[in-house]
């Protein structure tokens, strides 16, 4: 509905959108370039290209998917444009209860992750975070839905390799 809102010139529906959208755009972003700061500017800039889209939000069927493939493109737009460094406290994995165990756990984790080639590294993301489908994963990082799948399977597999646990 916001969506369609901003489509007829409403720019305040974008509150709406960002307040439902950002963390999982900021996240998808986060984990693409493996830079807050670059996530930051993805974010920005999507909601800037979704605000001057004007009257061809009409046509959007799936508004989540269409953001978060604006997302994914944006960020492979910003590598390509800056190379992504990440901070040695930059993890990407926060834990909700702060834990020293659980701290170290999470920075390992995200140590790993980083490790991962942004394309693997995303897979996991949008299927373990974003909760989509691997089809979905296809149509937000424009590959065949195989692709989407060989990507997420390939990536657990070297975590689940570099963590030591069995399958």
């Amino acid at each position: 509905a916001a969506v369609v809102a901003i489509a007829a010139g409403d720019l305040d529906a974008l509150e709406v959108v960002y307040d439902v959208c950002a963390a999982d755009l900021f996240g998808l972003a986060l984990w693409r370039t493996g830079s807050r700061e670059d996530a930051a500017d993805v974010l920005q800039e999507v909601f800037v290209r979704l605000a001057g889209s004007g009257s061809n939000l009409r046509r959007v069927r799936r508004p989540r998917a269409y953001l978060l493939a604006m997302a994914h493109s944006t960020a492979v737009d910003v590598l390509r444009r800056r190379k992504p460094t990440v901070e040695a406290d930059d993890a990407i994995l926060e834990p909700v209860m702060p834990d020293p165990g659980t701290i170290a756990d999470a920075a390992r984790a995200s140590r790993l992750l980083l490790g991962l080639p942004p394309a693997r590294r995303e897979a996991v993301y949008l299927r373990h975070f974003a909760g989509l489908s691997y089809a979905e994963i296809g149509d937000a990082t424009g590959v065949p839905t195989f692709t989407a799948a060989s990507r997420y399977r390939l990536g657990i597999g070297r975590l689940r390799k570099l963590l030591g646990v069995e399958k």
